[in-house]
């Protein structure tokens, strides 16, 4: 009987903890869709899950970095929610393509148009992003929930080296090293097949001229050696010819 208690209530402390660490790590997040390489462009995915029973989500605000901005962020359409890209002016231009930017987005906005994100579920809002900083390991973005019953959760605070997550940590993209120009790597390439095909050509003409050479020279000497071989034939008809008239 108490064996059985003990096993029933080391039960139920594991299930506490387990809906415990799953209420603790459901918050707003940011992944990519592969990698978000330094330098390069990506498609990233705000993960929002529905933290409440009795609610349902119903708008999402994301503030993007100052101190990194981002001057591409196109949206992809989620169905029954508006998307709102807002840019603000910047301080110092940015340098894309040989182009000077002024302005950088600095918040996306998505409202319910007929969708929402009801009790136990989650909605993925897609966007592709770019140009990512070289000088960076990391992006923080924050996030503001807003609930149809008019709770605001706000997804701000910043994680600190050594402390423990913060009860409402702002979503993080983490930036992998830069990947390598893929279209030198192809130039490359492609300049590589070039010099063999250009040497694999110079090869079979080496090799056509000695073949050509060699049957030349094979021809001229069956040539010569049926020139020799007639010659003494010639030589010995004459021979016989002359002692059959001296005969």
């Amino acid at each position: 009987m108490n064996v059985s208690r003990i096993a029933l209530a080391g039960g139920v402390a594991a299930s506490t903890v387990l809906i415990l660490a799953g209420t603790a790590s459901a918050h707003v997040s940011v992944q990519p869709q592969g990698e978000a390489a330094k330098g390069g462009y990506a498609v990233i995915n705000f993960k929002v899950p529905n933290e409440r029973d009795d609610a349902s989500t119903t708008k999402l605000e994301v503030n993007f970095p100052t101190d990194y901005p981002l001057a591409s962020v196109m949206p992809q359409p989620v169905p029954g929610w508006d998307i709102k890209v807002t840019t603000s002016k910047l301080a110092k231009p940015l340098d894309m393509h040989g182009k000077k930017i002024n302005e950088a987005v600095s918040k996306v906005t998505w409202t319910a148009d007929g969708g929402k994100i009801e009790p136990g579920r989650f909605q993925q809002f897609p966007l592709s992003v770019g140009q990512l900083p070289e000088n960076a390991d990391q992006l923080v973005f924050k996030a503001i929930q807003t609930y149809d019953n008019k709770e605001v959760v706000r997804w701000i605070e910043e994680q600190k080296d050594g402390a423990e997550e913060p009860e409402s940590p702002a979503p993080v993209l983490k930036l992998t090293a830069a990947a390598e120009d893929a279209h030198g790597a192809t130039a490359a390439s492609g300049s590589d097949s070039a010099d063999k095909k250009a040497t694999d050509d110079h090869a079979k003409d080496e090799q056509t001229t000695a073949s050509a050479s060699s049957s030349s020279d094979t021809t001229a000497r069956v040539l010569g050696i049926v020139g020799i071989v007639i010659g003494v034939a010639g030589v010995a008809f004459g021979v016989l010819a002359g002692r059959r008239r001296t005969a």
